[in-house]
């Protein structure tokens, strides 16, 4: 089914662990036409860090419960390296966070 990423903005992730915060934003690739990361809001546990976690990460989408599972920890999470969301993502920031994360 197609969905759009506004229909996204506000779902709740949930980490394996339990809940990591919401969907705020999407970085985009324009050349490759793919969501590159999701900027979620951690809310009040991580002081509303914000973080990338990448589409490699979601699980099926649970659309009528408005959320995303994840197949990261909330340690991951509080170990994750710090990004500016509002400048684009350099290609040292997004090794140290494919490292992070064991992404591919």
């Amino acid at each position: 089914m197609l969905r759009s990423l506004n229909d996204l903005g506000g779902y709740a992730v949930v980490a394996i662990d339990g809940p990591i915060g919401h969907v705020q934003d999407f970085f985009f690739d324009d050349e490759a036409w793919v969501i590159r990361y999701l900027v979620v809001d951690t809310g009040r546990w991580r002081s509303s860090r914000k973080l990338l976690i990448s589409p490699i990460a979601v699980a099926h989408a649970n659309w009528t419960g408005k959320s995303l599972p994840v197949s990261i920890t909330k340690e991951q999470v509080k170990a994750s390296p710090e990004i500016e969301t509002d400048k684009p993502v350099s290609r040292q920031h997004e090794m140290r966070h494919l490292d992070h994360y064991k992404y591919p």
